[in-house]
């Protein structure tokens, strides 16, 4: 009698181990797959006016240093202001992608079939977007700008004339955000082309502003939003490949995707 109960006794505890040895194994195992898990992300590149071949590297290595693994598809395109950027054709174009960078300098193209496809691309995927500098001057002269401007988040159509350092200063939101610490209490470009925003759309939250002695403002140069489902981070910082290699402009661009992308 006593010898049966032990050997249930036995039986029950070792199913108990059994089960919490595989439930450790699955926990393990899950975690061992999140971390070995690569981000997949799109650059497209490309448009006039800018050294995209040297910022292509400058982007997708910055990046990369900064996040960890990162899977790479990139779109670069020829330096004309009306160029077609194909990609967009497809209007599954950004299904399976965690973010993408969008650094460009299409402001003659005007299709709105196509422009259509880059919003609802992101809608649909859910793909945050990380806007830097021409890319907010892009499509600019379409009939749906604004449907353009309303994801981006600003409205911006031209820039000072001159092209000089900025001293870029944190706001109140950009301080509790954290997004913008590597700015410290003020971080002066090499060099930079300040743009000039008409309108900040509502939902956008400003992190960091540039003052423009042409237009006697602080002119939003880092900012990032939520809209439709979309999370978006953007900076009109970015002229200068001297700026896009800065430290800080790495940090804040890579802060601004972790945000983008729910880290």
């Amino acid at each position: 009698m006593v010898a049966a109960r032990f050997r249930s006794n036995l039986l029950s505890v070792l199913k108990l181990f059994g089960c919490i040895c595989m439930t450790s194994g699955l926990l393990v195992a899950n975690a061992q797959e999140t971390a070995e898990r690569r981000l997949k992300a799109m650059l497209v590149t490309g448009g006039c006016c800018h050294d995209y071949d040297s910022q292509r590297i400058l982007v997708t290595e910055g990046l990369s240093q900064r996040i960890g693994p990162i899977d790479w598809t990139i779109h670069q395109y020829d330096d004309k202001k009306d160029t077609r950027a194909t990609v967009y054709d497809d209007p599954k174009w950004a299904d399976g992608y965690d973010f993408v960078v969008h650094n460009e300098c299409f402001g003659a193209m005007s299709d709105p079939k196509l422009i259509n496809n880059i919003i609802e691309g992101h809608k649909q995927s859910g793909a945050a977007a990380i806007l830097v500098h021409c890319t907010m001057h892009s499509y600019r002269s379409s009939e749906i700008a604004d449907s353009w401007r309303e994801l981006i988040g600003v409205t911006s159509t031209f820039h000072e004339r001159a092209k000089r350092s900025l001293a870029v200063i944190p706001t109140d939101a950009g301080r509790e955000s954290k997004i913008v610490a590597a700015l410290g209490d003020q971080w002066d470009t090499p060099n930079g082309e300040l743009y000039i925003v008409k309108h900040v759309w509502p939902g956008t939250t400003v992190l960091a502003t540039a003052y423009s002695m042409e237009q006697d403002a602080d002119q939003p140069v880092i900012w990032r939003r939520e809209h439709a489902g979309v999370r978006v981070f953007g900076t009109t910082l970015g002229h200068h490949n001297e700026t896009i290699r800065a430290d800080q402009w790495q940090e804040i661009v890579a802060a601004g995707t972790k945000w983008a992308i729910g880290e």
